[in-house]
C-alpha cells in the first residue's frame, strides 16, 4: 500500500485521474466556480479504505466528483494527532460531492461494526487556517450560530494550539448525521472560498515545517520536557501524563501501551506511583527510540489523553 500511497502523493498527475476543466478565472465572479479546497482528518487505518486497492477507490471518487483528492503520506500526521490529512480541491460543487463520497464510505464501514444506531452521528474535523476562522465565527459568533441553526450540526472551533512550532491551523469539528455534516461543510467551505487569503494555503496542504519533531518538542501544559542523547537511535523524550489518565495509556492488561510500542517501534517506560515530575502530580512517561518512533508514540499517548479530556469537557 505504501508504494501506491507514495505515488499518489509524489506525482501531481497521480491524484488527478479525472479532473474537470477549470473555468477561466477572469470570467467567473461566482466563488462557486473558482477552485478552492477543504482539508480534514482521517485515521491512519481508515486512509487505506479511502485509497482502495491499487488506488481504485480514490480514482473512482475523483472520477465521480471531478474533484482532486490528496492524502498526506503514511505516518505524515496532523500535529498532535495520529490522523492523516485529506485535501479535496476543485469547484465547491465538486468538493462537496467528493467529501460526501468519502464520508459515506467511512460511515458505511463504521455502521457495519455498530448496527445499533439507524442514523449514527459522527464527527469530522476540518483543518482551517487560524486567519480564516474569524469569517466562520462572525461578529459576536453570529455566523457560526447561523450555520449551526441552518445545518442542525454541532460546530466547534478549537483554540489555537501554540504547543507546536509552525502550527497555524485550527480544527473545526462538525458533529451530526451525514446530511447535517454535509449542510454544515457546504456553508463553511462557501464562506472560506470568499476569503482571498484562504486559497493561498492550497499550495502547501501538508507542510508543517519542524512540526511535531522530537528535536523541536516544546513543553506543554502536561509538563513535557525533552531529553536528547547524542545518537539518533537512543533519543529519549519524557512527557508528563496526569496520574488519573495513566490507566488509559496503559490499557487493560497493558494492551494499549503494548500496541503503542509495537506500532511506533519506541520503548515506553512509565514511572511508579508517586514518582511525579517535580512540582506536579504527573507521572513520567519516557519514550525512547528514533525520532519518528518517539513522535508517533508521543502523539498516540497524547491523543488518548486528549480524548479523555474531551469527554470530560463535553
Amino acid at each position: 500500500m505504501d508504494s501506491t500511497e507514495s505515488s499518489y502523493m509524489s506525482s501531481p498527475e497521480g491524484a488527478r485521474k479525472h479532473a474537470a476543466s477549470p473555468p477561466p478565472k477572469s470570467t467567473s465572479p461566482d466563488s462557486e466556480e473558482k477552485p478552492t479546497y477543504v482539508r480534514f482528518l482521517v485515521s491512519n487505518s481508515a486512509a487505506g479504505s479511502v485509497i482502495g486497492k491499487g488506488g481504485s477507490t480514490i480514482t473512482d471518487f475523483q472520477s465521480q466528483s471531478g474533484a482532486r483528492i490528496q492524502l498526506s503520506r503514511n505516518h505524515e500526521f496532523f500535529p498532535g494527532t495520529t490522523d492523516r490529512i485529506i485535501m479535496v480541491s476543485g469547484a465547491i460543487t465538486e468538493i462537496l460531492r467528493a467529501v460526501e463520497l468519502i464520508l459515506s464510505k467511512l460511515l458505511s464501514e463504521l455502521h457495519s461494526e455498530d448496527e445499533n444506531d439507524a442514523e449514527p452521528k459522527t464527527k469530522v474535523r476540518l483543518i482551517v487556517p487560524n486567519g480564516s476562522c474569524g469569517g466562520i465565527i462572525g461578529k459576536g459568533g453570529a455566523t457560526i450560530r447561523s450555520f449551526i441553526e441552518e445545518s442542525q450540526a454541532g460546530i466547534k472551533i478549537s483554540p489555537q494550539d501554540n504547543n507546536y512550532y509552525g502550527q497555524n491551523d485550527r480544527l473545526v469539528t462538525v458533529t451530526g448525521t451525514l446530511d447535517e455534516q454535509m449542510r454544515a461543510i457546504d456553508l463553511i467551505v462557501s464562506k472560506l472560498a470568499e476569503d482571498p487569503h484562504y486559497s493561498q494555503s492550497m499550495n502547501s496542504p501538508f507542510s508543517y515545517p519542524a512540526t511535531y519533531n522530537a528535536m523541536n518538542y516544546k513543553p506543554n501544559g502536561a509538563g513535557g520536557k525533552l531529553q536528547n542523547s547524542k545518537e539518533e537511535r537512543s533519543n529519549s523524550v519524557t512527557i508528563g501524563v496526569a496520574d488519573e489518565h495513566i490507566g488509559l495509556v496503559v490499557g487493560r492488561g497493558g494492551r494499549n501501551i503494548m500496541d503503542i510500542s509495537q506500532i511506533s517501534g519506541a520503548r515506553i517506560k512509565i514511572s511508579d506511583r508517586g514518582d511525579y515530575i517535580s512540582g506536579t502530580t504527573d507521572r513520567k512517561v519516557t519514550i525512547t527510540g528514533s525520532q519518528r518512533a518517539i513522535r508517533t508514540a508521543e502523539s498516540m499517548i497524547l491523543q488518548k489523553v486528549a480524548y479523555a479530556t474531551e469527554r470530560v469537557i463535553e
